[in-house]
């Protein structure tokens, strides 16, 4: 296993067991102070991620959130919000690991249309801990798809660059194909909630050959973004319609009441 992540014994033949770690330590130690590590936000950091004072912008979502849309709450009260006891969504619980806002965009935006892949396992990292009850219930992971067609101009898929990782970390099976988007959907930026929702109607599907895969599983959804929810609860309707036993989402961020809709 050592030989795996590059730190076999058989580096340190002359060196007594105990030493090993030291002196692979120290080694560390020089190589940061002459090649600083950089952030993912291009800044130099003594540890991975986003560099300090990029971190302490970002608002992390803890508890007390809404249960069922991952809504902030002032105080626990109720598991969840009066919108959702009100209307329930089509995916039975959501979790997001921060707010959109000016802060979070700019990560999400970097990742989704400039090629910054290297964002993913930053995001999954995040997604592991704000969604942790919701993978400790679930049987599979499965990102929200996009069209063939945007995918072949973007070359990859956001939110499966995410959802990966996050399935790999958690030890759950990674479904990158159990859901499809049938057609290429305009993009969900700047429309209205009623909007959205006529945009995604009909828009996924489970493929007959990948039904196996989801019925009867309790499955966690990846997104970026969480808006008004209408592509989630398309993808979790595709899922439950195709036999799923329950459908989580779990997203990067989500936007308050009352902010913009995300381009």
């Amino acid at each position: 296993m050592g030989a795996e992540h590059g730190d076999s014994a058989a580096t340190w033949k002359g060196a007594p067991a105990p030493l090993a770690p030291f002196l692979k330590q120290v080694g560390r130690g020089v190589l940061d102070l002459l090649l600083p590590p950089a952030s993912l936000d291009g800044e130099a950091a003594q540890t991975g991620g986003l560099a300090a004072h990029a971190f302490s912008k970002v608002t992390f979502l803890d508890d007390p959130v809404c249960d069922g849309c991952g809504l902030a709450q002032t105080y626990k009260a109720e598991t969840r919000c009066a919108a959702c006891q009100t209307k329930p969504k089509a995916f039975q619980r959501a979790r997001a690991a921060c707010v959109y806002d000016e802060h979070s965009r700019e990560l999400v935006l970097k990742l989704k249309h400039a090629d910054r892949t290297d964002l993913s396992g930053l995001f999954a990292r995040w997604l592991s801990r704000s969604c942790a009850d919701l993978l400790a219930e679930a049987d599979a992971v499965v990102p929200v798809p996009i069209h063939r067609s945007r995918l072949l101009r973007r070359r990859y898929n956001q939110a499966a660059e995410i959802a990966r990782p996050l399935a790999r970390m958690a030890g759950l099976a990674y479904l990158p194909d159990a859901l499809v988007r049938k057609r290429d959907t305009d993009s969900q930026g700047g429309k209205s909630a009623s909007g959205r929702r006529r945009n995604v109607a009909a828009a996924f599907a489970v493929p007959p050959g990948k039904r196996r895969l989801v019925e009867g599983k309790a499955i966690v959804l990846v997104d970026d973004v969480l808006t008004t929810g209408a592509t989630a609860e398309g993808c979790a309707r595709a899922l439950l319609a195709a036999g799923a036993n329950s459908v989580s989402l779990s997203v990067v961020a989500r936007v308050t009441e009352g902010q913009a809709r995300p381009i």
